[in-house]
């Protein structure tokens, strides 16, 4: 008889425990389609790419950040004293003894092998969630409503996404309506290796949401275009996010045969602010903004 009461107390204790568990835990598919068990009340937050950060940040968590990688310390909202963690090589370590609820990564932490910078620490128990860089605005639109969700903050997540929605919809209304539609070079990388992009991007996508067209829209990604090849298609607008060379709209106008450029000899050469045109969050509507301007002020600059 007290055999059985204790295995029946023995059975008890084992369903109070998991039901315990399921309360502290639940399971979440990060957005590299892993299964990671996070804790239900999310406080102390690392946070490993800027794009994230900004999203964190504006969900009202900028005080559960604990550590940050280095490239998110111009976030506004961002403690000035919090500690910053070199992500490319990151210490196990000291992300461990930082003792985070969790580590929300980027594909961009991954080496040119796709290993796991964080196996180390999530091997220790600290559940690490993976968001690659989207490269859609719908994928941004995920990306915010998964973060949102893993923190407890599904309510600030929506509103995010509604508010970029409606701003979306906003520059697309005008957009489609546009029917001299101008031909954009946007450049990410200067003379004399330049770099730009074409479409299965999100700076694609909003260059033709817009109203105009990307000079190399038939190209895939991120590319290395040739400076003839720019001189050959005849941008009517150049845009550029540079910001780590002197005066870089200017350079762009004083390159050798790019005088017969449509958008040099009309001085139509602006510089974009580089943060919101490279960060996928939903900090690109700051860019989608100054682009529209840019592009069609006669449309935009009401």
């Amino acid at each position: 008889m007290k055999k059985r009461i204790l295995s029946i107390l023995m059975v008890a204790i084992m369903f109070i425990m998991a039901g315990c568990s399921n309360k502290k835990d639940k399971v979440v598919t990060d957005r590299e389609g892993t299964q990671v068990k996070i804790p239900n009340k999310i406080e102390k937050i690392i946070s490993t790419a800027p794009s994230n950060t900004e999203v964190l940040v504006d969900l009202g968590l900028g005080d559960n950040l604990i550590a940050i990688d280095t490239y998110s310390s111009d976030v506004k909202g961002v403690k000035k004293d919090i500690t910053k963690i070199d992500f490319s090589n990151p210490d196990a370590e000291a992300i461990v003894g930082l003792q985070p609820d969790i580590v929300i990564a980027s594909g961009h932490n991954k080496t040119g092998s796709g290993q796991d910078p964080f196996k180390s620490v999530s091997d220790s128990g600290i559940p690490v969630v993976y968001i690659p860089s989207s490269d859609s605005i719908d994928g941004i639109y995920k990306d915010i409503e998964f973060i949102s969700d893993v923190v407890g903050q599904q309510e600030k997540g929506k509103e995010l996404v509604t508010n970029m929605k409606s701003k979306i919809q906003e520059v697309s209304e005008i957009g489609k309506n546009i029917k001299d539609k101008k031909k954009v070079y946007f450049e990410i990388g200067p003379s004399p290796n330049l770099y730009s992009f074409g479409n299965s991007t999100f700076l694609n996508e909003m260059i033709e949401l817009i109203g105009a067209q990307n000079i190399f829209k038939e190209e895939k990604a991120w590319i290395s275009p040739s400076s003839e090849s720019v001189i050959e298609k005849n941008p009517d607008v150049i845009l550029t996010n540079v910001n780590y060379i002197e005066n870089p709209t200017q350079e762009i106008k004083s390159r050798e045969g790019w005088e017969n450029i449509n958008a040099v000899k009309e001085n139509k050469v602006y510089q974009i602010n580089a943060n919101s045109s490279s960060r996928p969050s939903n900090k690109i509507l700051i860019a989608l903004d100054e682009m529209a301007k840019a592009i069609y002020p006669e449309n935009y600059e009401k």
